[in-house]
């Protein structure tokens, strides 16, 4: 089963039941090592006991666009169909706001090959929260969370 199912699911889910900076620390200079990010949270399934997320993003929003990549692994926790792991890698960029908040920081991360576009929203450094595609959070936000490691 396709993680882009699931989260779409446990979105849909989420809607029945009802910020400056980039993801690191400095920019990076000659020499210097790339920043990195990494952020971890169950997500809600419906045919499991959850969606285990690990996000690491590469690079901060000072860096070139071919420096800011992403590598996302999602697991299935307690699925019945024991599905394999996902991983999907690509590139993100930042975006300004959301429907609500005109100011808030929003990370775009865009699968290479087949996926689906992911939209996390920056609620502070120490948390993402995934959001739909227009930018909106969802009902149940909280247990949409990831934290950063």
């Amino acid at each position: 089963m396709q993680i882009r199912t699931l989260l779409a699911g446990s979105a849909m889910l989420a809607l029945l039941a009802g910020c400056a900076g980039g993801p690191g620390g400095q920019g990076t200079e000659p020499g210097m090592e790339a920043t990195q990010s990494t952020y971890q949270g169950t997500l809600p399934c419906r045919n499991c006991e959850g969606i285990d997320l690990n996000v690491t993003m590469m690079g901060d929003a000072q860096s070139p666009a071919a420096d800011r990549t992403f590598d996302l692994q999602a697991s299935y926790r307690g699925h019945p169909q024991n599905p394999p792991n996902e991983n999907y890698e690509g590139s993100w960029q930042l975006l300004d706001g959301t429907a609500d908040n005109p100011d808030a920081t929003v990370y775009e991360l865009t699968p290479q090959g087949e996926g689906q576009t992911y939209f996390f929203l920056r609620l502070d450094p120490q948390t993402l929260e995934l959001i739909d595609p227009q930018r909106r959070r969802f009902q149940n936000n909280e247990m949409l969370r990831l934290q950063r490691l």
